[in-house]
């Protein structure tokens, strides 16, 4: 038995309801996302206060990561530095040093030695302290030889054993070797980094609150509204579209409140941090908010602000009653 054959206006009948349905989705929600921004802008005062509590509260672990990052960066070089500072004995003449320096050479953990004389030192210290004419008053050079060995492979954890090895040797008077202090650095910065996310964590519940109770406020201001689109068969979807926008709208405006904030701390502290850094850690450069954070900061916005208004209209709609 063979079936009667579509015509051509029956084949795209499914087709346009398709397209008429998605039109629908589009308008309503489109109607819902500019309505809620209106219905903000009908009451500027109570919601710049919203946002800008939502701004501060979201700026804070945005500084608390900026501060980490740079500290981050600037402590990058300190903890790949792994030479071993050797001085030897005061009155150790250079060919003392020199012999130490190529024992050392042979060796096979050993990647490089470097020999600084005394008057190396001197120069060095006259040029770099400042102190120059007090210098000259000496009636010797008081620093001993001083070898920078660099060994070919360190183990964080650990201290090689080429540093207990120069300081049993009789020629060295002090071995500086600051693997401790490196790792004590690295601990400091593993806190850091769970700080800035526990801090960042807390915020943010606190920023679902914020958001939750001023749309919980806004659904207390709107209840006859959503009792009578309730009354005439509108489905809990249609009924939660505005406040979800509502909420998103919050979020993303607090975002954009915070990267102002943050932008502004910025280019406040910007000249002082500058040279900072240019007097104790030379080629380290400030480290701002870049755009891909930035836009990390306004989505994790716009969700927080989404979820913290899901959470309340979905509790009112169970409850059956909006204004409960």
């Amino acid at each position: 038995m063979s079936g009667r054959r579509l015509t051509g206006a029956e084949a795209a009948a499914p087709r346009r309801r398709w397209r008429e349905r998605l039109a629908a989705w589009r308008d309503q929600h489109l109607y819902s996302f500019f309505s809620s921004l209106g219905r903000l802008a009908a009451r500027p005062f109570a919601s710049a206060l919203t946002v800008l509590v939502l701004g501060l509260a979201l700026s804070l672990p945005l500084f608390f990561w900026l501060a980490y990052d740079n500290a981050r960066a600037v402590s990058d070089g300190l903890r790949e530095a792994r030479d071993v500072t050797v001085f030897l004995d005061p009155g150790t003449d250079g060919a003392v040093a020199a012999a130490l320096a190529d024992e050392l050479h042979r060796r096979g953990d050993v990647a490089a030695v470097l020999v600084r004389s005394p008057e190396e030192g001197l120069s060095e210290l006259r040029r770099m302290s400042g102190f120059g004419e007090a210098l000259d008053v000496l009636d010797g050079n008081p620093l001993p030889h001083v070898l920078v060995v660099t060994p070919r492979s360190t183990d964080p954890a650990h201290d090689p054993p080429l540093v207990a090895e120069l300081r049993a040797d009789p020629r060295t008077d002090l071995v500086q070797y600051d693997a401790a202090w490196r790792r004590k650095l690295s601990g400091i910065l593993e806190l850091g980094e769970r700080l800035v996310a526990v801090v960042a964590a807390l915020l943010a519940a606190a920023t679902l609150m914020v958001i939750g109770n001023t749309v919980r406020m806004d659904i207390q201001t709107r209840i006859e509204e959503v009792a009578v689109m309730q009354l005439i068969g509108a489905s809990n979807r249609f009924v939660r579209r505005p406040f979800l926008y509502s909420g998103l709208w919050y979020g993303l405006l607090g975002a954009l409140c915070a990267l102002a904030v943050v932008v502004a701390v910025e280019l406040a502290l910007a000249a002082p941090l500058a040279g900072l850094l240019h007097e104790y850690a030379q080629g380290a450069d400030v480290r701002g908010l870049g755009p891909w954070p930035a836009l990390v900061v306004l989505g994790a916005g716009a969700a927080l602000g989404w979820s913290g208004a899901f959470v309340v209209v979905a509790r009112h709609l169970a409850n059956g009653r909006p204004g409960r």
